[in-house]
């Protein structure tokens, strides 16, 4: 283990050696969120970073909307897919990062099949018939999601104050969501309210290994274990769907892979590590409050009364289980 490794292993960590004689140390967390011994600092530093993850994800979707004006949803997904882990294969090889140890794989197949494929498939097959506001509020439910498969996996015990805010912030996004679609579920809300299981189990395991990894390498290596599929999807979507690099369609395509599939996972994976998946989870609330901005900016949708009604429930929410005790 180099001496950057011991610096910047987090806190409350447990060291535990390997059988083999020559072979790292490789350490085991507690696995119940942050660590209780975390300085106040490295907590904070961890707000902002899982806070910056937030901020990248909501331009997901309106970044997606571009895209499917130039290609099928297929090309968009599997595309965006191989150049993201071209560009995390390239980081790991630069910096020569050892391949993982068998016992984290478990978790990095549950990463790719969450994060990497189903999420942007299922949201991308909802918004050929969704708008991005609609989707974005839908999607505003991953926080409750992601707190509860947390809960599940690593045994994470947040307070009672904790659940009723993070209740009381899905009702709001709920409640929303009915009224928007006029109490009648989509199909496109089907596709997101899949989207939202997978994603939650791929973000729960990305928290977990991100205590023991740094957070690029887990999204890095679970780009890496779906490049075989998404070369071979690409290959067949692009004799099946349309393609066609206008100035939307290719921004929308480096953004979503570049910015959302890797950048945005790097911090955000990061930020969960420091201050624990459920209360990281929590500030997706305002990710769709984000999303519906940007889908006014730059896709010139319109916004409802009751978007700035949500937002201020939405924020209240998000306070509280800031301060609430985990």
């Amino acid at each position: 283990m180099t001496a950057q490794d011991s610096a910047t292993r987090p806190t409350g960590i447990a060291v535990e050696t390997t059988e083999s004689p020559g072979t790292s140390v490789a350490p085991r967390p507690a696995d119940r969120g942050a660590s209780p011994a975390a300085p106040h600092g490295s907590r904070r530093t961890g707000t902002v970073l899982a806070a910056l993850g937030v901020t990248a994800f909501s331009l997901t979707f309106p970044a997606t909307a571009w895209g499917l004006e130039g290609m099928g949803p297929w090309t968009l997904v599997t595309l965006r897919g191989v150049l993201s882990a071209l560009i995390a294969g390239g980081c790991l090889l630069a910096l020569r990062v050892p391949v993982p140890a068998r016992r984290h794989w478990a978790g990095l197949v549950v990463v790719g099949a969450g994060v990497v494929v189903g999420f942007p498939l299922l949201t991308t097959l909802a918004l050929q018939t969704s708008t991005t506001a609609h989707a974005a509020v839908v999607v505003g439910l991953l926080p409750l999601t992601t707190a509860v498969f947390s809960a599940l996996r690593t045994g994470a015990r947040p307070s009672r104050a904790f659940w009723a805010a993070a209740l009381a912030g899905a009702a709001a996004v709920i409640a929303f969501t009915v009224q928007q679609s006029g109490g009648a579920l989509t199909t496109a809300d089907l596709y997101l309210f899949g989207a939202l299981l997978i994603c939650a189990a791929g973000y729960t395991e990305g928290g977990r290994l991100a205590r023991e990894m740094p957070g690029w390498q887990v999204i890095g290596w679970g780009l890496i274990l779906c490049l075989p599929l998404n070369a071979v999807g690409v290959s067949f979507a692009l004799r099946h769907e349309a393609f066609q690099l206008t100035g939307h369609s290719t921004a929308g395509l480096l953004y979503s892979a570049i910015g959302s599939q890797f950048l945005g996972l790097v911090v955000w994976y990061r930020g969960m590590a420091a201050i624990g998946v459920p209360k990281a989870s929590q500030l997706q609330l305002a990710q769709p409050l984000l999303t519906l901005v940007w889908s006014v900016f730059l896709l010139g949708e319109h916004l409802t009364v009751a978007a700035p009604l949500t937002a201020a429930a939405v924020l209240v929410c998000i306070a509280v289980t800031q301060r609430a005790r985990s």
